[in-house]
């Protein structure tokens, strides 16, 4: 292979997808680059401009000047940070959502077009090319934090996470397949009776593979959503994942108007545990049971949503900051 085969081929692909003229291509007036920013806004319930710049690799000018765009057109506020007042945290505004929201649709059925041009038994092979590219090409660079994405879910992604849940806590607790049947209960319920205002399923990708998952659902009690099913990959641990998904979850709870947020584990998920904490959840309650084919213990964790971000709280074990 040559660079001027790699050369080629980049012609052939932006050509393809129409990134030279992505605006008219999606028939919006945003460029690749700034649905691109559009696209991680979207995903990121809470982004600083700093993170945002390192994530896409964009020069800080030209982000800055994207961000100014985006915020006289009504799409994005920026106000200083809760953590670091000399960062500047974006977000989207109602109007910028529903841009975001009508590229990703065009997007989808720009992708889908294609994808339908392709012959049924030439798709595996394709998926697997692509898969090949991707696995060559980061071969030999670490993962990073930025590396990983948080999207909304597409067909499948609910199957992934019954199967993962499944395998991944039979491998590291010894987990009988009762643990399987509730994951799938659970899934079904998301599937075929959710409110997309007030439920949601995130999935964390990496490298264009899913890697993460948690869901906010309603919970009997009233004003109260609940945090199901969060879950990490092994081999993505270390990245900040679990942060990132808890804190999505918080974020769209308080925006959602919930008042409190509430979530059941067991004791034996140290490292989960440990996440709840930093994000200001307390232990409530806790009992022995059994389930799953194991002896746990059975915890019972509250958020309080209308508590200031960042306040330093007295938790079960020992003072931590939210």
């Amino acid at each position: 292979m040559t660079v001027q085969d790699i050369r080629a081929f980049n012609r052939f692909y932006t050509n393809v997808i129409g990134a030279l003229d992505y605006g008219r291509h999606l028939y919006a007036p945003y460029t690749l680059t700034e649905s691109r920013v559009l696209y991680e806004l979207a995903h990121s319930a809470r982004t600083d401009a700093a993170d945002l710049r390192t994530r896409l690799s964009l020069d800080a000018g030209y982000l800055s000047r994207i961000l100014n765009r985006f915020e006289r057109d009504g799409l994005v506020e920026r106000r200083p940070s809760e953590k670091d007042p000399r960062r500047r945290r974006v977000t989207l505004t109602a109007r910028g959502r529903d841009a975001a929201d009508l590229l990703d649709e065009r997007a989808r059925e720009t992708v889908g077009r294609l994808l339908a041009s392709v012959p049924p038994e030439d798709r595996p092979r394709l998926a697997e090319a692509m898969r090949t590219v991707r696995e060559v090409l980061t071969a030999r660079r670490r993962p990073r934090p930025e590396d990983v994405v948080l999207r909304d879910t597409v067909p499948g992604d609910l199957g992934w996470i019954v199967q993962r849940n499944a395998a991944v806590y039979a491998a590291e607790f010894g987990w009988n397949p009762d643990y399987e049947g509730l994951v799938a209960r659970i899934a079904a319920d998301f599937a075929e009776d959710h409110d997309p205002h007030l439920e949601r399923v995130w999935i964390a990708e990496l490298d264009g593979r899913p890697v993460g998952c948690v869901m906010c659902v309603r919970d009997e009690a009233p004003a109260t959503a609940r945090l199901r099913l969060l879950l990490v990959e092994p081999e993505a641990r270390g990245l900040g994942i679990g942060d990132r998904l808890v804190r999505a979850v918080v974020d769209f709870a308080r925006e959602a108007g919930y008042r409190d947020l509430v979530l059941w584990t067991n004791s034996v998920l140290a490292a989960a545990r440990a996440v709840y904490l930093r994000h200001g959840f307390s232990l409530v309650a806790e009992r022995p049971h059994r389930s799953f084919g194991q002896d746990l213990v059975g915890q019972d964790w509250r958020l309080d949503l209308r508590a200031t971000p960042g306040r330093r709280r007295a938790g079960a074990e020992g003072t931590y900051d939210e």
